[in-house]
């Protein structure tokens, strides 16, 4: 269970999935959308996200070739869950910023 919590929890596998919730994207359009992420790091994480089942890449025979990502229907199924993991995170998340400064100011 730790791998998908792993998967699910990492950095950038939320907001890939809150971007592909909407609509299905490409890969400059999925950049664009989460502007601080490296392509390198866009590309890995697309691929595990792939690999895990939670969205599909239909490749088209096109010149120049065009490629598109999509939730699965697992990806789908996530949606609900990671809802209200945003709901939780933005409720709290001044809360959580305050007990960080104040665990620093206690640290120096």
């Amino acid at each position: 269970m730790r791998d998908v919590l792993d998967r699910i929890g990492d950095r950038w596998s939320l907001l890939i999935l809150e971007a592909l919730a909407q609509q299905t994207l490409r890969f400059n359009e999925l950049h664009r959308h989460i502007d601080d992420i490296s392509r390198q790091m866009l590309s890995r994480t697309l691929k595990r996200l792939e690999a895990d089942g939670f969205i599909h890449r239909t490749i088209y025979a096109e010149v120049p070739p065009r490629v598109e990502y999509t939730l699965t229907p697992l990806g789908h199924s996530f949606l609900q869950p990671m809802q209200l993991l945003i709901q939780w995170a933005d409720k709290n998340h001044a809360e959580i910023c305050r007990s960080r400064r104040q665990a620093r100011q206690n640290d120096a």
